[in-house]
């Protein structure tokens, strides 16, 4: 645990500067606005260690798959986000010397990341020679002009002599992923042009022997200052402006970089990039900064005034809430259809930037209630229109029906672990299950009779096809898999697994007596086909162990030493930066909830003591080394009224990355994992369930709050819940009277 940043409800804010935690704070102060992202690099020059991360959404490339021995069903590569063009930095020059932090000595630092606005602001002194400046940065990703990038610096002579300025503008296509294989560079430069008050560059991704689209970008940057232009120019892969002036004791300056950036995702050919971007250049230039700031501000204010977790009591843990909000609706806000939620958003290249399970386990359940509808429609459009690549994974692996992927951009799985990509196979039932969630919530079955069908027709069938019968037992079993406990291996009967595949047949089923006759008959569902799921279904094993009283991982894992996790040595911890692989494998402990995921996901159909049960034996073998399984178990503490751990495990969630938990956050932020602090909230403290159509709460407020509200989205109406420890208050802010149940008794609400 390491914490860098100082508590605030609204800001992220430090005025410390520590070189050896840079990449931490870089990952903390990413912004983005769905349409592109990146890391809270400095614009000036920094010669010590830094991430330069810039990226854009859905802009990948597909890097050949690496392994020593190629076996059949391989992913031919696998897909990353890659480094986009560099539009943000600059070099700012004091005397003719470059400003750079790493070398120079500077004063009164402060950085804050402004979460009520989406602004990053950074200012310091900085001393060369005899010279002292002051350099203030305020910068932004626009939500109003998703295209439009913003940065403003003012510079102040703070010394008592004369000081030359300079300050040199590029865009530079010479980038590179640190992740990429022998430094590899992504980008090809079609065309550059300059003029004295701006500039522009057009590039395009690499060939690639697999296919898949290459990406153009154009980046137009238009320079705004009092500064005097001191020349433009043209590199082999980077466009120049250069400003000059001179500031006398106390004397400001002031300069504007505005950048516009289009791709070849949303425009056909060159020309339209073009003349887009043209378009746009003139519309966002002829607006004040202050302008941008205040559309910005009040943006963001939108999306609180539906989203806002208040907490009284406890300033850390409103921090926490807040910034996992941030930044995930910094990531992702149901915008485009095409684009998913990556697990590090456009704070980092870890997990290549592509689509987990994720989302449909983790993000569906906050966007529905934060959102319109139409944002979590959108991720299940995505996963319908990527159905014809499900069918190409099964088939791939010799399967009938659709395998989802576990890392995607377009539907084809593109990860290159034999045991996550095709073992993992669990994902398969969570997409089903969004499918049931967004159908229980919002009361809409046209998309679950209709395009859901066709998903739920697809996953149905593999699993009928990826199980297999064992005489022996006379029960249908499924070998050689990963549960979500990826700190086992090509287990057989992983509970969570055949639970979920047991379900998803007895659902599809289900929906398939809902669906009119001529959609059966498109797809081709039989009477005959819809008898063996169900078959399937009732005699799923699921391994028990009845002395006990609990579910049982997978078939072998109590013959484990099931020493728990409070016995290991704390310099061992994390297993996975201490322990060989060999080691994590053999032992007992869990990375995240396994069979507390599947008791989860149906948290009302098993009873208290059941649910007791399972969770005292599994969750003293937890190590958290997910950044997903801290809220679940929160969830589960809190239905169990184990309210110090669902406290603990709440912490952990929330601070997950602000407070640098598993030591890894300097690789960039666990975005889909921060859907948790919420869920711990909602679902966990305010125990909002929906049962028979019904909306429920059972709240508690934790001993070291005073109390918390949010907001949540039912079915077109707008909730507002206020819990103290005192009473709890539910009122109807829009739409149609609407009853609820609050601690077991119904209660009408009508708008105020």
């Amino acid at each position: 645990m390491k914490r860098i940043f100082e508590i605030d409800p609204w800001q992220i804010i430090t005025h410390t500067f520590q070189p050896e935690d840079k990449r931490l704070q870089e990952s903390i102060t990413s912004i983005g606005n769905e349409y592109m992202g990146m890391r809270g690099i400095f614009e000036e020059k920094y010669s010590g260690d830094t991430h330069k991360g810039i990226y854009l959404g859905g802009v990948w490339f597909p890097d050949k798959t690496r392994v020593g021995w190629w076996k059949n069903g391989y992913p031919q590569y696998f897909g990353k986000v890659i480094n986009a063009v560099d539009f943000v930095s600059l070099d700012i020059k004091i005397n003719g010397e470059s400003v750079d932090l790493a070398k120079d000595p500077f004063t009164d630092f402060e950085l804050s990341l402004d979460m009520k606005h989406g602004v990053l602001r950074r200012s310091y002194v900085v001393v060369k020679g005899d010279a002292r400046v002051k350099i203030t940065s305020e910068r932004f990703v626009s939500l109003v002009r998703k295209e439009l990038y913003a940065n403003r610096l003012q510079i102040e002579n703070v010394g008592d002599k004369p000081v030359e300025i300079g300050i040199v503008s590029f865009i530079d296509a010479d980038v590179f992923n640190e992740d990429a294989n022998y430094d590899e560079r992504f980008w090809e430069v079609l065309a550059k042009d300059t003029h004295e008050y701006g500039a522009k560059l057009t590039a395009k991704t690499i060939r690639n022997p697999f296919g898949t689209p290459r990406f153009t970008t154009e980046m137009s940057a238009s320079c705004v200052t009092e500064l005097t232009p001191d020349g433009n120019w043209e590199e082999e892969k980077k466009v120049v402006n250069a400003f000059k002036g001179t500031l006398a004791p106390s004397e400001k300056a002031y300069f504007e970089k505005r950048v516009i950036i289009v791709t070849s995702r949303d425009y056909a050919d060159r020309d339209a990039m073009d003349e887009a971007a043209n378009m746009l250049q003139g519309t966002h230039l002829s607006v004040s900064f202050d302008t941008l700031l205040n559309e910005q501000a009040e943006a963001w204010q939108k999306r609180w005034s539906k989203a806002d977790v208040t907490i009284s009591g406890n300033d850390e843990a409103q921090q926490g809430i807040r910034f996992n909000l941030f930044q995930l609706f910094s990531t992702y806000y149901g915008s485009d259809s095409r684009l998913n939620i990556g697990p590090k958003g456009f704070t980092g290249e870890k997990y290549g930037g592509a689509t987990y399970w994720d989302t449909e386990a983790f993000a569906v359940p906050l966007y529905l209630a934060v959102a319109d509808p139409a944002v979590t429609h959108n991720l299940l459009e995505y996963r319908h229109n990527q159905l014809p690549g499900a069918y190409h994974n099964a088939q791939e692996q010799g399967l009938k029906g659709a395998l989802y992927p576990m890392v995607t951009f377009n539907g084809i799985e593109c990860h290159n672990e034999w045991e996550i990509t095709f073992e993992e196979i669990h994902r398969n039932g969570t997409i089903a299950y969004a499918i049931f969630n967004y159908t229980r919530y919002t009361g809409d079955t046209e998309y679950v009779t209709h395009g859901g069908f066709d998903v739920l027709t697809g996953i149905a069938r593999f699993w009928a096809d990826r199980v297999h019968f064992s005489q022996r037992k006379g029960l249908y079993m499924i070998h050689g898999v990963t549960g979500p406990n990826e700190y086992e291996n090509n287990v057989n009967n992983n509970w969570y697994t055949n639970l979920l595949a047991q379900w998803c047949l007895r659902y599809a089923d289900e929906i398939a007596g809902k669906v009119v006759p001529e959609k059966r008959k498109e797809l081709g569902v039989t009477d005959e086909e819809r008898a063996k799921w169900l078959e399937i279904a009732d005699k799923m094993y699921l391994p028990e162990d009845k002395e006990l009283g609990i579910f049982v991982q997978h078939d072998t894992f109590l013959d484990k030493d099931l020493t728990p996790v409070k016995d290991l040595p704390a310099d061992q911890l994390p297993l996975n930066q201490h322990w060989s692989w060999d080691h994590i494998l053999r032992s007992p402990y869990i990375k995240q909830a396994d069979v507390l995921q599947g008791i989860y996901y149906f948290m009302d159909k098993f009873p208290a003591d059941v649910k007791k049960r399972n969770f005292d034996f599994y969750e003293p073998l937890t190590v958290h080394e997910s950044s997903l399984s801290p809220c679940v178990h929160a969830i589960l503490a809190a239905d169990l009224h184990e309210e110090e751990k669902a406290v603990e495990m709440y912490e952990r969630t929330a601070r997950l990355d602000l407070d640098n938990y598993n030591n890894d956050t300097c690789d960039g932020l666990h975005v889909t994992s921060m859907t948790g602090s919420w869920l711990a909230i909602v679902q966990g403290f305010a125990g909002m369930r929906v049962e028979n159509d019904t909306l429920r709460f059972a709240p508690f407020v934790p001993q070291a709050w005073d109390g918390y509200a949010f907001h949540v989205n039912f079915r077109g109406r707008l909730l507002h819940i206020d819990v103290t420890k005192e009473r709890t208050s539910i009122r109807l802010l829009a739409g149609e009277p609407l009853t609820i149940k609050l601690n077991g008794e119904a209660v009408a609400l009508t708008k105020e």
